[in-house]
Parts: C-alpha cells; sequence; structure tokens
C-alpha cells in the first residue's frame, strides 16, 4: 500500500504510441500511485489552446465520463490536445493539481508548473523548462527478457549477428516514399550481409504501404520480416531489442531511435531529406534568422508567440540527433558505432525536478 504522503498522479493518454509511452515510463519512474486516463478528442482539439482555455470541450464524451473527484495532486499530460483537460482538472481542484507537460503545449508555457521537452521542439528557454537530451520512453527488463526468450528458438536458423531495423514511416517532418524505403531495405542488407548475419526488420503505425513494399523488395540478406499490426499480441518488436546485436533506425521517429539506444548496443541512423514545402522553408529560415539565441525586436517577438503558443516551431531532429551523437549512442548509417557512449541520464532528471514541485527527496 502506498505511503499517505505520496502525490496521486493522473496521466492523459492518447493515440499516439511514442507519447503515450512516455507518459507511462515517467509515471513507473516516479513511483507514486498513479490511474491511465485515455482521452479522445473531437474536432474542437484543433482550435488554438490559448482560445479554448481551461476546458473539456474538445474531449469526446466517453473520455469525460472517467474525469470524476477525488481530484488528483499530478497531471501530467503531452502534446497540444490534453492542455485544456489537465486544465481543466487543475480548475476543478482549487488550483491544488499541479501539471507537468510533455513534448510541446501550444499554450501559454506558464500555465504549467513544469515543461519536459527534448531539443527537436525548440522551445524557448524558460525556468519551468528542462531540457532533456532526447525522449522518456522505457521499457521494462522483464519484458524484454520475455520477449526474448519467447522468440529465441523462433529465430534460431537465421545466422548472427542480428540488425535490427525499425522503419518509422511519413510525419509533419519526412516524407517516407517507396524510393527512400528501397534505399534503406539495400543499405540494410547491405550492412547486415557485410557482418555474416541477418536483418530483423519491423515496420511501424506510420509506415505507408507501399514503402513498406519497396522496403521488403529491396532486402537481400537473411531475415525475418514483421510487417506492423493493429492489437497484435505478436508483434515482435520487445523481441527484436532484446535480441539484436546492433539497430538502424529511421531518422524521423524519436521513440524507436531512443528506445534502440538504450539497449547499450551499435545503432546507426538512416536519414534522408526532410519535407520542404514553402511553408516549411519559410519557417526554417525564420528560425535560423531570428530563432532561439537571436536578438532584436523580431526574434523577442518570435519568441513571446512561441512562448504563447501561438506559432509553432518547425521540428529540429538534426538537434535531437547531434545530442545523441555527442553522447556517443548514435552513428550514420554505414559508419559504426561510436568508440564510447555516455548514457542517457533524462529520466532521473525528469524524475528530480517533478519531485522538487512537492520539495520531496529524491
Amino acid at each position: 500500500m502506498a505511503a499517505p504522503t505520496q502525490p496521486k498522479v493522473w496521466i492523459l493518454l492518447a493515440d499516439r504510441a511514442g507519447g503515450n509511452g512516455q507518459l507511462i515510463s515517467l509515471a513507473e519512474a516516479l513511483g507514486w500511485p498513479f490511474e491511465r486516463k485515455a482521452m479522445a478528442y473531437n474536432g474542437l482539439n484543433r482550435c488554438p489552446n490559448i482560445l479554448l482555455g481551461a476546458t473539456l470541450a474538445s474531449a469526446r464524451r466517453e473520455s469525460v465520463e472517467q474525469l470524476q473527484p477525488p481530484w488528483p495532486d499530478l497531471v501530467i499530460g503531452a502534446s497540444r490536445r490534453s492542455v485544456p483537460v489537465a486544465r481543466w482538472i487543475r480548475q476543478q481542484s482549487g488550483g491544488h493539481t499541479r501539471l507537468v507537460h510533455l513534448l510541446h503545449a501550444m499554450a501559454p508555457l506558464d500555465l504549467f508548473d513544469l515543461v519536459i521537452t527534448t531539443p527537436q521542439y525548440r522551445l524557448p528557454p524558460r525556468s519551468n523548462v528542462l531540457q532533456l537530451s532526447a525522449a522518456l520512453n522505457r521499457i521494462d527488463r522483464e519484458r524484454l527478457a520475455a520477449a526474448g526468450a519467447a522468440w529465441a528458438q523462433r529465430l534460431s536458423d537465421l545466422p548472427r549477428p542480428f540488425t535490427a531495423l525499425f522503419a518509422g514511416g511519413n510525419s509533419a517532418t519526412y516524407r517516407f516514399d517507396p524510393a527512400t524505403a528501397a534505399r534503406l531495405g539495400a543499405s540494410a542488407s547491405a550492412a547486415a550481409a557485410a557482418g555474416g548475419g541477418a536483418l530483423l526488420v519491423s515496420t511501424s503505425p506510420r509506415t505507408p504501404a507501399d514503402a513498406a513494399e519497396a522496403l521488403i523488395k529491396a532486402i537481400t540478406c537473411r531475415n525475418f520480416i514483421y510487417r506492423w499490426k493493429a492489437g497484435d499480441p505478436h508483434n515482435p518488436y520487445h523481441a527484436f531489442l532484446a535480441l539484436a546485436d546492433r539497430f538502424i533506425v529511421t531518422a524521423d521517429s524519436a521513440s524507436l531511435l531512443v528506445e534502440a539506444c538504450l539497449m547499450g548496443k551499435p545503432v546507426e541512423l538512416f536519414s534522408w531529406p526532410m519535407r520542404r514545402g514553402p511553408l516549411l522553408r519559410f519557417k526554417e529560415w525564420l528560425w535560423r534568422r531570428y530563432g532561439m539565441n537571436a536578438k532584436g525586436v523580431l526574434a523577442a517577438t518570435i519568441d513571446r508567440l512561441v512562448d504563447w503558443g501561438l506559432l509553432k516551431p518547425p521540428r529540429d531532429f538534426a538537434a535531437l540527433h547531434r545530442e545523441l551523437r555527442a553522447r556517443g549512442l548514435i552513428a550514420a548509417l554505414g559508419d559504426g558505432g561510436a568508440a564510447e557512449r555516455r548514457p542517457l541520464d533524462d529520466m532521473e532528471r525528469a524524475v528530480a525536478a517533478i519531485q522538487r514541485l512537492f520539495a520531496l527527496p529524491p
């Protein structure tokens, strides 16, 4: 039974596996009693958060029904859609509930007790903003061991070493088209064959069907290929993490990349050019010239608009990749593993920052 002094926590889950994984991992690392609130949203969630305010209007009715007193001491949400709900909960608690937010909020940053973010989101420096090196996804070691044991025999006919290839997909920043997927398949096959081993391939929820076809068609070495399926209890992703001797991960997914890095094995990054539509090109130019660390009236205006959640910076995945390279955790595909690794300490830093909100010792 939890000690009565431990804060009660709610985490606001949504439909993004990466964000949900970070929320659950952080709540488990805190070690406080927590409840998962699975939220679904309606079309109003597209309205600016600064206009929505503290409300349940953007949440679907079935989600709202689970939000009942007693109210928690802490609510942890992620990305922009959970912000109005988190603010509403704090309002119902009479201001007692503290708010911690992950990733980006698209809302005034001073609404939160703590915002935990990573380099690609380009949030401005504030006293309540904690900048980490990478995402907070963590996987239970017992779960990894069990998955590895369950799949070891099934993969025993394949030659070692195993190279696990995790393919992401389309996002606001990247387009994973068939030509890109084919290049990945050919490069990964060559890398695995050069070591005399096999390729363990997994697509993901964001992998387009035509890109998956091109990827699989381009693979020429010994392999085991898994096409992602929703709710599949036989998904071998955790087994691949446990059994692989090295990893190749596409540049679009922070979660896949961090989970591979946590295995303590060589991780190689497959990169390709980001989307370059007119709006994105303009935003990139704007941030290079007037973004963080710039001086002047326009730079200060942009900083304030981001602070208020009225302007969303273009994601800077290159900043995330630079941070992981600096720690010796990743290398470009074909460059081989880094000589010395500095393990991630992000979870410890995040937990300590939340404990300080409650004046609790680490």
